[in-house]
């Protein structure tokens, strides 16, 4: 197959290039650049699509020898990732610019180009599978690695995604492994740090950031009663589950600390509560997508069993979904706890991902009690 080799400039990609070099296939390895005024060096292991990364992806395409490129996304990540993280923060949801990146930037703008160029299917570094079934059909599931499993963030993939995406790392059974294979094939990223945190927010302060971006108007905090118990400078600055930098003026009756439960940028208010009303049991969620072929119950919206996730690295929790219009309806036999609108809840059969939504709402029954 022609294959488009996505080079971040880590090691993951440069080893996934090199294993669909090894299987035969024509590859070309293309690095994206997201920003105009990318920084010339990265710090330890903040962010990525640095000048450093791109020269690194060149290094690498240049000991597999296959041809190298760099497109300018910039302008679409600045559109499509950057803004909207901007945009649902200030709508006083919780964003995920990782899996946003994924559905817009690497999976639809890259792919669609890549097809357009003639290209057969776009390879990544993903820690995931794509396995086809006996119709011919392509189904997403988790990667060898639990540990390092990255399908929840590829959730977002459709069939037709998927008929075009390629993951070599799938099976591997550590990171481990694969920095060893990349000092055997001699590629200089093999000890180069994972990159973690917001691509582009590299010096990891978020509140920061957006305070640059968001106007921050001060208002009030108040307990689940509706009391004020202090003030804080601009809603938008605050996630639920948030235990820190509250500076509460009023004490809990427990004595114990309180977490933000939810954010309500309407009022310019934070709502805050014990731990125990950060347990949610049921999420709806909006913009639902299906990675791979939907199960039959979704289209004649009878409920099914799965389990749930709703970040990168969390546990999957049991659960009861349907469809309830065009919306997601997620019932969680086991709380899950500081769940946010804004998130994403990806759903699993065994290994297997069903598909995705945007958590619109979520509800507590303990404070729905109340």
């Amino acid at each position: 197959m022609r294959v488009l080799a996505a080079m971040s400039g880590g090691v993951d990609s440069a080893v996934a290039a090199a294993r669909a070099v090894e299987a035969g296939h024509d590859v070309v390895g293309v690095h994206l650049a997201l920003s105009r005024m990318p920084g010339t060096l990265r710090t330890g292991s903040r962010g990525c699509c640095t000048i450093e990364d791109s020269r690194d992806a060149w290094r690498a395409c240049d000991i597999l020898g296959i041809p190298y490129y760099v497109w300018d996304f910039s302008e679409r990540f600045k559109e499509d990732v950057v803004q909207d993280f901007i945009d649902e923060y200030a709508a006083g949801r919780t964003p995920n610019p990782c899996m946003r990146c994924n559905e817009r930037i690497k999976f639809a703008a890259l792919l669609e180009k890549a097809i357009a160029l003639g290209f057969d299917a776009v390879c990544t570094g993903h820690y995931a599978k794509v396995i086809t079934d006996a119709e011919g059909n392509p189904e997403l599931h988790r990667a060898a690695d639990w540990a390092k499993d990255q399908s929840y963030v590829l959730g977002v993939l459709t069939h037709e995604q998927l008929k075009h995406s390629m993951f070599p790392l799938a099976d591997t059974p550590s990171k481990a492994e694969v920095r060893a294979e990349a000092e055997r094939r001699g590629l200089s990223v093999a000890n180069k740090p994972d990159s973690h945190d917001i691509c582009f927010i590299p010096d990891g302060d978020t509140a920061g950031w957006l305070a640059e971006k968001i106007d921050m108007t001060t208002g009030d905090i108040v307990d689940e009663s509706g009391a004020k118990v202090g003030e804080h400078p601009g809603a938008n600055a605050f996630t639920v589950g948030q235990r820190r930098g509250l500076k509460l003026g009023t004490p809990a009756a427990d004595g114990k600390p309180r977490f933000v439960l939810e954010i309500r940028p309407k009022e310019n208010k934070v709502v805050v509560g014990p731990e125990a009303l950060l347990a949610i049991d049921e999420i709806r969620g909006i913009k639902v997508s299906w990675a791979g072929l939907p199960i039959a119950q979704v289209a004649t919206g009878e409920e099914f069993d799965c389990f749930a996730q709703v970040r990168a690295h969390g546990d999957p929790v049991p659960a009861r979904a349907r469809m309830a219009g065009d919306g997601l309806l997620v019932t969680l036999e086991e709380p899950l706890r500081g769940v946010a609108p804004g998130q994403t809840v990806v759903l699993y059969q065994g290994s297997r991902v069903l598909g995705q939504a945007t958590i619109d709402a979520a509800r507590s029954l303990q404070r729905a009690a109340l």
